[in-house]
């Protein structure tokens, strides 16, 4: 019977971490784009 390769598995989850975490980083970069203008004051 063939041995599980957990070093393969250990790499999909890393790669679907990594990805979750890009995608999270890309919505943050997003509303912050749109943001800036209605929190920060109006500059003198």
């Amino acid at each position: 019977m063939a041995k599980p390769n957990y070093s393969y598995e250990k790499r999909q989850k890393e790669l679907a971490k990594k990805k979750k975490q890009e995608e999270k980083r890309k919505r943050k970069q997003g509303k912050q784009a749109e943001a800036p203008t209605e929190n920060q004051p109006p500059s003198e």
